[in-house]
């Protein structure tokens, strides 16, 4: 039996027999891993070789250094550039504002001038034309507003030297036509009080019928029953 088996065992009949290293698999996988980073180390020196013989290493860096310069250059000009912008802005502003105030002390300036102009016409009309003229109508201004309304304006003075209080009342006698017949109206119709010692001012506004046209204003200033001064004004 002994000698069956030891010649089944040399013979070609014989089992096979496998032969197994005695390494675990943890120390295999650390020497592929050793391996491949010695492969990769070598590959990665090569590279730089090749770039450091070829010259691209320090071009790029020059290019690099260059290109870093040119970005801290506009960015400087950029920075200028915005400075002066702002500036710009603030200028621009304080021109608006100075302009607006040109143009708002113009208009005020015009005012006042066209207020001096009125108080200068007004007072030379408070100028007599004659050494004993007395009571008088020295202005009578009016005009048609929109048909509807008619504005008008009467100075009354007093030219002689320490007159006595007039005591009277106003009238405007209005002239025209309405729906083509002749029109007249007194407004108002029991005249306005007037009260003065060397002058004064009345205006008003009044309102016309329906279809009225106003072609004269006839302004008197009455005493009881006697006109003591009147003046008529034509529209156009």
């Amino acid at each position: 039996m002994r000698f069956r088996l030891l010649r089944r065992r040399l013979t070609i009949s014989a089992p096979r027999v496998a032969i197994r290293s005695a390494l675990p698999w943890p120390f295999r996988w650390i020497a592929l891993a050793v391996v491949f980073g010695f492969c990769a180390a070598v590959a990665l020196w090569a590279f730089e070789l090749g770039k450091s013989i070829a010259g691209l290493d320090s071009v790029s860096r020059d290019e690099l250094l260059q290109l870093r310069a040119e970005v801290s250059r506009l960015r400087d000009e950029g920075n200028k550039q915005q400075t002066v912008s702002h500036t710009a802005d603030s200028l621009l502003v304080a021109e608006r504002a100075a302009k607006e105030s040109l143009i708002a002390q113009v208009r005020q300036l015009e005012a006042d001038n066209r207020t001096l102009r009125e108080d200068l016409g007004f007072f030379e009309k408070l100028i007599p034309a004659a050494a004993n003229e007395g009571l008088a109508i020295r202005s009578l201004q009016a005009e048609v507003l929109g048909g509807m309304q008619l504005r008008w304006q009467v100075l009354v003075i007093q030219a002689s030297r320490n007159p006595p209080d007039f005591n009277g009342r106003l009238e405007l006698v209005l002239t025209g036509t309405q729906d083509g017949n002749s029109w007249t109206q007194t407004q108002p119709p029991q005249g306005q009080t007037l009260q003065l010692k060397q002058y004064r001012r009345v205006e008003g506004v009044l309102n016309l019928p329906p279809n009225a046209v106003v072609k004269t204003v006839t302004a008197r200033v009455m005493e009881g029953a006697t006109v003591r001064a009147t003046q008529t004004m034509v529209l156009d």
